[in-house]
């Protein structure tokens, strides 16, 4: 039986935040006690991820002196140098601190959103001098709950101005980073500016510097507007901005759960997997999970394990799925094309338009067409419980 033991080469990563989640929830105390930055990562090394990401206050505290946040840093990256784990992403929380109660780039208060500007600019330092090369946006508090108080297109334009600058600062640092902005519909605020990966999409066409800039999309985030993720995924791969990814789990319709992998909704993450793994994705695999609030740390490694091996069963499902002869010769009796517009894929000609401008159709023989969808289904279904010989 396979291990499903990760490696280097999976790029499997996870942030301080969350191995590091003390159980903390609106409702109740913490459940576990804080551990230090080198412990976490040691505890990844141990469970076999190849790499941690953090955000800015994950690993120095907002009030460190500067001599304080050297030193921290210094034994951050003799830990890294030791477990050989590498810091492929960094962020920063412009959420937690009450100075951001109303946003940061979108604070209607210019003192706030050049406080915003100077915290990124000295964590976006922090994570190139890490090794970052991806620098994550998500705008926990770019939001509202009263549409009376905040103009979304004044945000928007904040949000726009403040992304120009901070790529202009890397540009003129040299540091070689790409932003990737993560969408989420709500929570913390009862609406989030730009909240999902579409919205990202068509807002990165409006800067400066789109070449630097894709999205970030989290499983959660996308469930959590009862959206369908792989499709957000295959949008943001097909216009080429898919620079990270959040790996997790959710319900529909709940509040931010931060499953484990797979945890909730096997089918939804065995497609996606098969998407990945299709296209090639090169990426971070990142998992933006939570242990449950009633896990110890022996249970925190079970999760972590768990997010891993999870992936890793679902990629040998699909590949399972493209070597299962009835499966591919279903889809091949799906997916047969007609000789007769095999041009259709060259886009417009005249000969063509005019071809098929003349041409009668026989609606009801394409209608009578069978599609077995149920049938294909219940293969995949049948492939995921395991009872496929292929």
């Amino acid at each position: 039986m396979p291990s499903y033991e990760p490696q280097a080469s999976d790029k499997f990563t996870f942030g301080l935040w969350t191995v590091g989640n003390i159980g903390r929830d609106p409702f109740g105390e913490p459940t576990r006690a804080p551990i230090s930055p080198p412990e976490l990562l040691r505890l990844l090394a141990e469970v076999g991820a190849w790499g941690v990401n953090l955000h800015d206050n994950d690993l120095v505290p907002i009030d460190a002196t500067p001599s304080e946040r050297d030193r921290i840093v210094r034994e951050f990256k003799a830990t890294l140098a030791e477990t050989g784990l590498v810091c492929p992403m960094a962020t920063t929380n412009l959420f937690s601190d009450p100075a951001f109660k109303d946003g940061a780039f979108t604070s209607n208060d210019a003192r706030v959103r050049a406080y915003s500007l100077h915290k990124t600019m000295h964590a976006i330092d922090l994570g190139v001098e890490l090794g970052a090369r991806v620098y994550v946006f998500w705008g926990g508090r770019e939001g509202a709950e009263s549409d009376a108080a905040k103009d979304p297109i004044l945000s928007l334009q904040r949000m726009r101005d403040a992304l120009n600058f901070l790529c202009q600062y890397c540009l003129d640092q040299g540091y070689e980073l790409r932003f990737a902005l993560e969408p989420k519909p709500n929570e913390p605020r009862s609406d989030i500016y730009l909240p999902t990966v579409g919205h990202m999409l068509a807002f990165i066409e409006t800067l400066e510097h789109p070449a630097m800039v894709g999205v970030n999309p989290e499983v959660a985030h996308e469930h959590m507007a009862g959206l369908n993720f792989m499709h957000a995924v295959a949008q943001a791969w097909d216009a080429g901005k898919l620079f990270h990814i959040d790996l997790n789990d959710q319900l529909f319709g709940r509040y931010d759960q931060d499953f484990r992998f797979g945890a909730a909704m096997l089918r939804q993450a065995f497609h996606l997997v098969r998407f990945l793994e299709g296209v090639g994705y090169a990426g971070s695999r990142h998992f933006d999970a939570h242990a449950y609030r009633s896990a110890d740390y022996g249970d925190v490694r079970a999760f972590a394990r768990g997010c891993m091996r999870t992936y890793l069963i679902l990629r040998e499902k699909a590949q399972q799925f493209a070597e299962d002869q009835e499966i591919q010769a279903l889809l091949a009796e799906i997916h047969h094309q007609d000789d007769e517009f095999a041009d259709l894929d060259q886009g417009y000609r005249r000969e063509t338009a005019q071809r098929i401008h003349r041409r009668a159709f026989d609606r009801h023989a394409l209608a009578a067409r069978p599609l077995p969808y149920e049938r294909l289904d219940q293969l995949t279904t049948e492939l995921l419980l395991g009872v496929r010989d292929g």
